[in-house]
């Protein structure tokens, strides 16, 4: 698609492929890659053609976080009403996002990598949320660093500001997988086609439920009441089409109906 300058996202079928393109500055956001960012996340959104996305960086990094030259020179982080990189405060985005960690994920390129459902990293890139040693701190992230890791990991990382590889990424769960530099993209290709094999109501259905009982108070009150997407699903054309699928023992073909 045109008209963007700091990122490229492109239609590959019903998978829609974001890259920041700021690799001068280690794909550090500024605020106009931030609208971009949004722009581009309404379109996904927005479009059922597309079912399942993907977020990289151009070059040698994945993000190194904001663009600190630049709020030095206005004194404000201007972000879109999406949150940070126009999806961290999206809390109904009910199709999947897939981080492909191409290299370093520092700062608000972490927070990207917590918000997203799934990620592979390549070996040799780094992480680590260290606001602290700016004066700052990772709002958006460290409310998800507190709810994703166990409490002594998610305080030795904010509170420390230190770095730390990929490997300790997978024993602390912040990423699904490691790979190969050379084989990153091959690993999210395989992810996605397991994604895209699979009902879109249904996935929906499953992000909602998770967010549920991740939000609830308690088990009980996360049973109470069903999410808008599992009714939806349950009568949907393609939980039809899901039996008849496994009866018949060919694939299902799902229209998201």
């Amino acid at each position: 698609m045109s008209g963007y300058s700091c990122i490229s996202a492109l239609e590959n079928g019903a998978v829609f492929e974001i890259t920041i393109r700021r690799p001068e500055v280690s794909n550090a956001l500024n605020a106009a890659a931030h609208a971009e960012l949004h722009d581009a996340f309404d379109r996904f959104a927005g479009d059922r053609r597309f079912r399942v996305a993907t977020i990289t960086g151009e070059g040698r990094a994945f993000c190194a976080g904001s663009d600190l030259k630049e709020r030095d020179r206005s004194g404000i982080a201007d972000l879109p009403p999406s949150g940070y990189a126009g999806f961290l405060n999206r809390f109904d985005l009910d199709k999947p996002i897939i981080a492909a960690v191409n290299g370093h994920a520092i700062g608000g390129g972490m927070e990207i990598v917590l918000a997203c459902d799934l990620a592979v990293a390549a070996r040799g890139a780094k992480f680590g949320l260290p606001e602290p040693r700016v004066g700052l701190a990772a709002e958006g992230g460290l409310y998800r660093l507190a709810r994703q890791l166990s409490a002594k990991t998610a305080n030795r990382i904010a509170l420390l500001g230190e770095l730390f590889d990929a490997d300790q990424a997978l024993e602390f769960g912040l990423v699904n997988e490691v790979v190969e530099p050379r084989r990153l993209r091959d690993a999210v290709d395989r992810i996605t086609r397991a994604l895209l094999a699979n009902a879109p109501l249904a996935l929906a259905a499953t992000k909602q439920m998770l967010r549920r009982g991740a939000d609830a108070p308690s088990l009980e009150a996360a049973h109470s009441g069903k999410p808008p997407g599992l009714e939806a699903m349950l009568a949907s054309d393609d939980a039809a089409e899901g039996v008849r699928a496994f009866v018949e023992k060919r694939p299902p073909g799902w229209t998201g109906q």
